[in-house]
């Protein structure tokens, strides 16, 4: 598994970057195929904050992204527990993808027929933000390329799991629009579907 490793506004130690290259290589065994991982830390400036070494990670491979972001006390701790919230989303997505091979096909699809291209966002970070702007005003500090590609309500729930963000943006193949699905405040799921 290829590992990057990269910081901002802290160090990583050698052993740290050791630590890393260990614990991360070791979550291949979970799930064949995931070829690439991406380490990024940072660190809280606020002092009131005790878990200040965040630490976010990135998996990719066979079409599929798994994310986590954690916080702890020190990089060591942060990491320990990025492979522990990793290793229970790589199992959950292998047992998703084992049962659909398994269980044969689904709405017409199998989890081999899923592509790289276009089922996951393509992150691009400008990482330009306009310092004129009034602080009052809201200002867009991040954009995001997202390839759609078509899948059913079922699979966009995965992806959205996966990536442990509030909504995902997809095609819907049951109507060929384009639609979101978002995490309700009182946890359940909504989706909003494009008219037409």
């Amino acid at each position: 598994m290829e590992i990057t490793v990269s910081a901002r506004h802290t160090d990583v130690s050698a052993a740290l970057r050791e630590a890393v290259e260990e614990k991360i290589g070791r979550l291949s065994r979970f799930l064949e195929g995931m070829d690439r991982a991406e380490v990024h830390f940072t660190e809280e400036r606020n002092p009131r904050i005790a878990a200040k070494e965040v630490c976010e990670v990135t998996l990719e491979g066979h079409g599929h992204h798994v994310r986590c972001k954690v916080a702890a006390a020190d990089g060591f701790a942060a990491i320990d527990a990025a492979v522990d919230k990793l290793e229970h989303q790589l199992h959950k997505l292998k047992t998703k993808v084992v049962g659909r091979r398994h269980g044969g096909r689904r709405n017409g699809r199998h989890a081999d027929d899923l592509d790289a291209d276009g089922v996951l966002a393509t992150l691009v970070d400008d990482g330009a933000v306009d310092d004129d702007v009034a602080d009052d005003t809201p200002r867009i500090v991040k954009t995001k390329k997202h390839a759609l590609k078509p899948m059913t309500p079922e699979e966009a729930m995965l992806r959205l799991d996966l990536v442990e963000h509030d909504f995902w943006f997809f095609t819907n193949a049951e109507t060929g629009r384009s639609a979101v699905l978002y995490r309700r405040a009182d946890g359940d799921l909504g989706l909003i579907d494009e008219a037409g």
